[in-house]
């Protein structure tokens, strides 16, 4: 029987997309039938292995995406959309992986139900873009969400309020957006997986919030306190809107968190709960 440090590092070390789903699947499947112990003998790598494509580029040497609703536009949309679905499967695996020794099992139930989602995700979208003569590695993509994780690697607290509380909580703010620029477009198979998408993360995000205020309580701390103190320490102390207040707050990320983060958005310029990407 293997453990399940040995199933998640090797879900990290498959490079590429069809591989690394399938030992998703398989580290999921084989967790709910028993056949995984529960034991931490190994440690994550630094990294995920990676293929050769996408091309990896800075955040801010990415392309334009063309002009909205265009061909071109969905396509780049739903490849940025391909990846970053690509690299939570490793997020939801290394939390796992590196830190659910210091969380009870159902911890390691919890996160690994997400790991299929994920995986889920990313097939999804990834068949889309075959279906409009696209494939995820086409276009160039960034390396942000791994950087966020590199950084967070010593502490689950830090993880917790970085990636499911921060990054992910993003995706409720910008995906109602994206899926009325597809509906807009006459795309109603993209907008329908975007939907399915954003549902499924409302509770990624919550099991989020769920496990770090657990972690708090048993550190004897304040959750959005510390929150934004780790926010603070590694993500510039700033948190962008707009928001989706009402996403957010299905999901327990209250704005007790992250009203005060926010600067203040120019009267002309406040949106509703539906959010623009950016």
């Amino acid at each position: 029987m293997t453990t399940l440090a040995r199933a998640a590092r090797e879900v990290l070390l498959a490079p590429m997309p069809h591989a690394k789903v399938m030992a998703a699947r398989a580290l999921a499947r084989g967790w709910r039938a028993g056949r995984i112990d529960w034991r931490f003998d190994v440690a994550m790598p630094d990294r995920p292995a990676r293929g050769e494509r996408p091309v990896l580029l800075a955040p801010t040497h990415m392309p334009r995406r063309g002009r909205a609703g265009s061909p071109r536009a969905r396509v780049a949309m739903l490849h940025a959309l391909a990846h970053i679905e690509y690299v939570a499967i490793d997020l939801a695996v290394d939390l796992v992986g590196r830190f659910g020794a210091e969380f009870p099992r159902a911890f390691a139930d919890e996160w690994l139900r997400i790991v299929a989602e994920e995986a889920m995700h990313f097939a999804l979208v990834d068949r889309r873009l075959r279906a409009l003569g696209a494939a995820y590695g086409d276009l160039p993509a960034h390396d942000g969400l791994w950087e966020a994780a590199a950084d967070t690697a010593h502490d689950p607290l830090a993880r917790l309020a970085i990636v499911p509380m921060v990054l992910e909580a993003r995706g409720l703010d910008v995906t109602p957006a994206m899926i009325a620029r597809f509906d807009a477009a006459g795309d109603a198979a993209s907008a329908r997986i975007l939907r399915r998408i954003l549902a499924d993360e409302v509770r990624h995000v919550a099991a989020g919030v769920r496990w770090f205020e657990s972690l708090c309580v048993s550190r004897r701390i304040a959750p959005p306190a510390s929150w934004r103190a780790l926010v603070g320490r590694h993500f510039g102390g700033r948190i962008k809107p707009p928001f989706n207040d009402s996403a957010r707050e299905s999901a327990g990320l209250t704005k007790e968190f992250y009203a005060v983060l926010a600067p203040p958005e120019p009267a002309s310029h406040k949106a509703p709960a539906t959010a623009r990407r950016t």
